[in-house]
């Protein structure tokens, strides 16, 4: 897990998944006057796959100003390059054709960058609060993140397939992705941001004294410091 101070100077973004649709997120950060010298987007991963320009997408896990956690279809394309046979037939299933039409050696360095640079899990201090972010589910106790099973980071819908409520301990908030909703929403202290940008063309971007918002009692803060 990676940890990000205070951000002084500017403001900070959470973002959907993003699946290939660069354009759409290029509009989203143009329409809050997104500065990249001082602000910053943290991304709940799923960068690439079914839209139309995951080699870019891919590519903004180097950008200074971008900070994203790993997601499966990261997972699905390490495998696919690794290994290639069934685990690239279940990517290109999973639409990672588009790699098809790439160079695979500069596939796989561009791959190999970005996965240093997207964690299974990052936590980011905002306005006195602290912020987690995964790609999934999270563990019910943030302090387990680290023991936390990836396949669970990375695959998990149990919270959101039970509707399960009950904050998640030890941070204020959680944002993840992974699930598709028609709309951005928040069981607990946990914030689903995917709204499925690639098939509906709507892309969650939200700021994170917005998203902290909601979370202002002693309940929605998830038990930290009990």
């Amino acid at each position: 897990m990676r940890h990000h101070p205070a951000n002084p100077d500017g403001r900070d973004f959470f973002v959907g998944d993003l699946h290939g649709e660069y354009d759409l997120l290029m509009e989203a950060l143009a329409g809050v006057d997104f500065a990249p010298e001082r602000d910053r987007l943290f991304s709940v991963g799923d960068l690439i796959d079914r839209g139309p320009r995951s080699r870019d997408c891919l590519a903004l896990a180097l950008a200074p100003w971008f900070f994203g956690v790993r997601g499966n279809h990261e997972a699905m394309a390490q495998a696919a390059l690794a290994e290639g046979g069934d685990a690239m037939a279940l990517w290109v299933i999973n639409g990672g054709g588009w790699a098809c039409r790439e160079p695979r050696q500069e596939l796989r360095g561009l791959l190999s960058s970005a996965l240093r640079r997207l964690p299974y899990a990052r936590e980011i201090e905002a306005a006195g609060r602290l912020i987690g972010l995964v790609h999934a589910e999270p563990p019910d106790d943030w302090g387990e993140i680290g023991d936390c099973d990836r396949h669970t980071l990375l695959w998990g819908r149990r919270r959101i397939r039970q509707g399960d409520a009950t904050p998640v301990r030890g941070i204020d908030a959680v944002v993840v992705g992974h699930t598709i909703l028609e709309a951005p929403t928040t069981l607990g202290n946990v914030h689903y941001l995917d709204t499925g940008a690639f098939a509906s063309g709507r892309l969650t971007l939200v700021e994170a004294t917005e998203l902290l918002a909601g979370n202002d009692s002693p309940a929605g803060r998830g038990g930290r410091g009990e």
